[in-house]
């Protein structure tokens, strides 16, 4: 049996379940994303911080599901762990931080010259190329993903982008500021296109892993696991779950990030289960845009590092 306990929580929310959205925290000056992700956590960081180990305690960081990297980012700073590890199924997603770790000059000089053509014609010529260099695919992907609608990252059955022109008369391609810091906090990231699954033979004693996955849809309507051309669904989800529980008998401190459902809770139950509120911005209809409610999974050896937090 893992080393977790049952929250033994029911699904009426309590009044203090969720940890409100201004939760105080320190606010080091650290690397922020630099593109825009569905489901970012930014907005979620000083709640999520309440559970990260102390600085210094953590010798190696593991991020499975990267996405925009606003968690690496911050737990870079927050806890200095002395080595990282990012994976990323999205090859396109991996070979974007990779240039900006190894040539973020050239990546700055590229998205310098888009921001000075940008159009609608330009953009729908940047969705039909297919640059070859690493420094080309991540300037692509950045100038898409801040000029497309809402934000989206979202392919086709044949891996193609397909979000359509997002009207941005003035969009902020890229903060080369925020391009550099970032540079540096990857400096030392071993960066790897891997599925979540092969975590369990990577993984040891003491490494502290924060999964965000696709999120299992809150209705029918509502799913979009649609990043890369590999579907995330619920046989998906229970492997994860299984990984976790595997990865919680190795010792790992162990953190994770989904939708309030019944499915989760259910694969999560021997586990410690907070709520967190959240705004989300990207969704087709601006009345599904707001506050809603997300589930934290914690194992008990997180819990224990990170008391005095929380």
């Amino acid at each position: 049996m893992p080393a977790v306990r049952s929250s033994g929580r029911k699904r009426a929310r309590p009044k203090q379940a969720a940890l409100s959205l201004g939760a105080a925290t320190e606010k080091p000056d650290y690397a922020r994303p630099f593109i825009k992700w569905a489901g970012g956590k930014t907005q979620l960081l000083p709640q999520l911080a309440r559970f990260y180990p102390p600085k210094g305690s953590v010798e190696r960081y593991i991020e499975p599901f990267l996405g925009s990297g606003a968690v690496f980012f911050h737990v870079k700073a927050m806890v200095e762990p002395r080595h990282v590890l990012l994976w990323d199924n999205n090859r396109e997603l991996v070979d974007t931080f990779k240039a900006v770790q190894e040539d973020v000059d050239r990546v700055i000089k590229l998205l310098a010259r888009y921001r000075a053509r940008h159009s609608k014609e330009f953009f729908l010529g940047m969705r039909e190329k297919r640059p070859k260099s690493r420094a080309g695919k991540a300037a692509r992907l950045i100038y898409l993903n801040k000029t497309c609608f809402n934000g989206l990252y979202r392919v086709n059955s044949r891996g193609i982008f397909n979000v359509p022109f997002g009207r941005h008369e003035n969009p902020k391609l890229f903060n080369e500021t925020w391009l550099r810091q970032a540079a540096r906090a990857l400096a030392e990231a071993r960066i790897e296109a891997e599925d979540f699954r092969l975590l369990e033979s990577e993984a040891r004693a003491g490494d502290f892993i924060y999964f965000d996955p696709p999120y299992h849809p809150l209705s029918k309507t509502s799913y979009f696991t649609a990043y890369t051309r590999d579907l995330f669904g619920q046989a998906e989800q229970e492997k994860l779950a299984a990984l976790c529980r595997a990865l919680d008998r190795k010792g790992c401190l162990l953190m994770l990030s989904n939708s309030d459902t019944p499915l989760v809770r259910r694969l999560y139950k021997d586990f410690e289960i907070r709520e967190v509120s959240a705004r989300r911005s990207i969704n087709s209809k601006a009345e599904r845009r707001g506050a809603i409610y997300e589930l934290v999974v914690l194992n008990d050896r997180l819990l224990e590092a990170s008391r005095g937090r929380i």
